[in-house]
């Protein structure tokens, strides 16, 4: 749609400051109501979002019923959103990671990263997952499938649409094929390593590309060693240590369909007679090992974000705290923990304190080797600090 045919979406006198310094997001309590009133729009429609003085600042999308109201697509007014737009920006996406991968197994646009807020895609050799957590991007979804296509030909796609964001959109969850035959299961390569997994049941889009480079780290501190993967899912960072040569890993999950994957994935990778699962709650499971007197020489902690809101802070920190300080018990002195966290509400210095704690609590020396965060085809948007949420912890245990 072109910009002249869109409605205009004002802000408030000095509202466009942050939009002006690289943000793209706009709060319904920065738009002037009384000009242009919420409810005159649709959940998803594109708009021209424009400052007090009604200058342009660029093209978006909007929604009345959310808190976090209008996304901005360009900057520039003298272009459509349509198909030629979406093409544009997928193809660029799809260079930059063909640049830094070899091999077709990335998170191939990532929201605002990309430029494209709203949309994820991951790609699994021939085949594409497309997770859409707006209204915005719901209203253009055939759009955005048939430019998927046109630039990578893919032989399938499938929407994972059942996000908890679409909730807050209005939105309906769903998983659905959207192109061709996508099948119950694919295969995925990650630092050399082949996986199976399920993009149709399977956590988010079926895998976690984020964790590439820090699951690329185990092997400076695997072969040899004893390793417990916690919260372990179909084998990321377990299957990847066994084939890195650790002496014996136990992976601890509360799916049964999650510790079934990770079975095949051991047989994929013919480490099978290495790895051994355990189904079960991790914190029970953790307080079981503990009374066994059961002892590791590498612990990975990665569990699925303990804080999802803001008021969930405190709880979670305390979560968080509690898992560290048991894994920290399973520790043979020159032992390495590995402590993950993909919510985005806790900081690195948090878990970095709260890991310190849980260490000065049982008597442990802890030293911080180095951190880890997502790899480079979850690029950030540098005004959106809110995108950096992995923060990963490589530290050695006394």
């Amino acid at each position: 749609m072109k910009s002249a045919t869109l409605t205009p979406l004002r802000l408030k006198k000095r509202e466009h400051i942050r939009i002006k310094q690289g943000h793209v997001w706009v709060y319904s309590n920065e738009i002037d109501v009384k000009i242009t009133p919420l409810s005159l729009f649709q959940p998803g429609q594109l708009v021209q979002i424009q400052d007090a003085q009604s200058q342009a600042l660029g093209l978006g999308y909007v929604n009345p019923q959310t808190l976090l109201c209008a996304r901005l697509l360009t900057r520039r007014v003298d272009v459509a959103i349509d198909s030629d737009f979406f093409i544009s920006r997928i193809q660029r996406a799809l260079e930059l990671r063909e640049q830094l991968f070899d091999q077709p197994f990335y998170r191939l646009v990532y929201g605002e990263g990309d430029e494209l807020p709203g949309l994820i895609m991951d790609r699994y050799g021939d085949y594409c997952v497309i997770q859409i957590t707006t209204a915005g991007m719901e209203a253009l979804k055939e759009i955005i499938l048939s430019a998927l296509i046109t630039v990578l030909k893919p032989k399938a796609v499938l929407w994972r649409n059942d996000h908890g964001m679409r909730q807050l959109e209005g939105l309906p969850e769903y998983v659905s094929a959207a192109f061709g035959d996508f099948p119950p299961e694919i295969t995925l390569i990650e630092n050399h390593i082949p996986f199976i997994t399920s993009a149709w049941t399977g956590q988010k889009t079926g895998w976690f590309y984020d964790h590439r480079n820090n699951r690329a780290q185990l092997k400076h501190y695997v072969s040899g060693k004893r390793v417990l993967d916690l919260f372990s899912y179909v084998g990321g960072w377990g299957i990847q240590a066994a084939v890195l040569g650790a002496k014996e890993v136990l992976a601890v999950d509360s799916s049964a369909e999650a510790l079934a994957k990770l079975e095949k994935n051991a047989i994929l990778n013919h480490v099978q007679d290495r790895v051994r699962t355990l189904k079960g709650d991790v914190f029970e499971q953790l307080k079981k090992l503990i009374e066994q007197q059961t002892t590791f020489d590498v612990i990975v902690l990665d569990p699925p974000a303990l804080i999802k809101k803001r008021k969930d802070h405190t709880l979670g920190l305390i979560a968080y705290k509690r898992l560290n300080e048991m894994a920290l018990r399973l520790l043979n002195p020159g032992g390495f923990l590995i402590s993950a966290s993909c919510s985005q509400h806790l900081s690195l210095a948090e878990l970095q304190q709260l890991v310190l704690a849980g260490a000065l609590k049982i008597g442990r020396h802890i030293q911080l080797l180095t951190t880890g965060t997502q790899g480079a085809d979850h690029p950030l948007h540098l005004a959106i600090p809110e995108m950096n949420y992995l923060k990963t912890l490589f530290c050695r245990v006394d």
